[in-house]
C-alpha cells in the first residue's frame, strides 16, 4: 500500500523538470518578443534623450563656438555663468514666472473642475469649451495676445477704462511682463482642469455625505475630503506644471524677445540666443545643465514634501 502511494509521486517528480523546461521556454519567449517590442523605444530612447544628454555634457566643458574648433577648458563655462548677469536675470524671471503660473495655473484649474463636476447637463460642451485654448498652437495665441495687451488699442485696457481704471503697459513694463505672460498661460488651463475633473468623479461619494451628516458644509468638505482625494492628482499637475514652465520659450521668442529690460528674458529663450544667435554651443550646453540640475532638485523637494500632504488610498499614516 505504501509502495502504491508513492510511486505516483515519483512520476510526478519526474514529470517536474520537463515541465519546468516548458515553462522556461515559454519565459524565454515572453522575453524575447516582450524585448523586440520594447526595442523601437528603448532604441530611441538611447538615441534622441540618452546620447544628446551625454553629447551635451561633453559640449559644456569645451568652449566651442560655431565656426570655430572647440576646445576643451573644463568647468570653464560653468564659471563664466556664475558671473554672467544675465545668466541671473533668466534664472529670476524663470522663477517669478514659475512661482506666479503654477499656483496659479492649478487653483485655476481646480475651481473650474469643481463647477463642471456639479454641471448636470451639458458637460460635454462645457469641458470642449474650456479646451480648446489648449488646442489653439502657441504661436497664434501670442499673436491674439500681443493685441489683447496693445496698450493702446488693446482689448485688456479697454475693459480697464470700462471701469474706470487707468491703462496698464502689460508685457511692455518691466513690473507687469512677467504676470502679464503668466495670465496668458493661465488662461489655458484645460489639460489640467478635464485631470481634475476626472479625479473628482473618482471622490467615494460616502465620506462627502457622512461629512455632510456631521455638519460639514461645503467648503470643510472641500478641504477635509475633496482636496485629500485629489491630492496626488494636484502633485502631478504640480511637478508637470513646474517642468513646463521652467522650459518656457514660444512666448519669450514670439511675444517681447526677452524684454523688456530682460525682464522676460526666460531660460531656454536665453540659452537659445546663446547656442543659435551667439553660436556660443559649449555656454549653451553648460546652461542645460544647469537648468536640468535645478528642476530635479526642485522636483525632489516637492516629492519629498509631499508626504506630508499627499493622501494614497490605503495608505496608513
Amino acid at each position: 500500500m505504501t509502495q502504491h502511494t508513492l510511486a505516483p509521486s515519483k512520476r510526478e517528480t519526474a514529470a517536474k523538470p520537463g515541465q519546468r523546461r516548458k515553462l522556461s521556454g515559454l519565459a524565454r519567449s515572453q522575453n524575447v518578443w516582450g524585448w523586440a517590442f520594447a526595442a523601437p523605444a528603448l532604441v530611441g530612447f538611447i538615441v534622441f534623450v540618452i546620447g544628446p544628454m551625454i553629447a551635451s555634457f561633453i559640449i559644456g566643458l569645451t568652449n566651442w563656438q560655431i565656426g570655430v574648433a572647440p576646445s576643451f577648458i573644463g568647468l570653464g563655462n560653468y564659471q563664466t555663468l556664475l558671473s554672467d548677469p544675465i545668466f541671473w536675470k533668466s534664472l529670476q524671471a524663470t522663477g517669478s514666472y514659475t512661482l506666479i503660473v503654477v499656483p496659479g495655473g492649478v487653483i485655476v484649474a481646480f475651481l473650474i473642475a469643481m463647477l463642471l463636476n456639479r454641471v448636470k447637463r451639458g458637460r460635454g460642451f462645457f469641458r470642449t469649451i474650456f479646451y480648446l485654448p489648449v488646442l489653439v498652437p502657441p504661436v497664434a495665441s501670442a499673436v491674439v495676445w500681443l493685441w489683447i495687451f496693445a496698450p493702446n488699442a488693446g482689448l485688456a485696457n479697454d475693459i480697464l477704462h470700462m471701469f474706470g481704471l487707468p491703462p496698464a503697459q502689460w508685457i511692455y513694463s518691466p513690473d507687469t511682463a512677467v504676470p502679464s505672460v503668466a495670465l496668458m498661460v493661465i488662461w489655458a488651463f484645460g489639460n489640467m482642469s478635464l485631470i481634475f475633473l476626472a479625479a473628482l468623479q473618482g471622490v467615494p461619494r460616502e465620506l462627502l455625505e457622512a461629512a455632510e451628516v456631521d455638519g460639514a458644509g461645503p467648503l470643510r468638505r472641500t478641504l477635509s475630503v475633496t482636496i485629500p482625494q485629489v491630492s496626488p492628482i494636484i502633485l502631478f499637475n504640480l511637478v508637470t506644471g513646474m517642468i513646463a514652465a521652467f522650459q518656457v520659450f514660444d512666448i519669450a521668442y514670439v511675444m517681447t524677445q526677452g524684454g523688456p529690460n530682460y525682464a522676460t528674458n526666460f531660460y531656454v529663450y536665453y540659452m537659445y540666443v546663446q547656442a543659435f544667435t551667439e553660436g556660443r554651443l559649449g555656454y549653451a550646453s553648460a546652461l542645460a545643465w544647469v537648468l536640468f540640475l535645478v528642476v530635479v532638485v526642485i522636483t525632489a523637494i516637492v516629492f519629498r514634501t509631499a508626504r506630508h500632504w499627499v493622501f494614497y488610498q490605503g495608505e496608513q499614516r
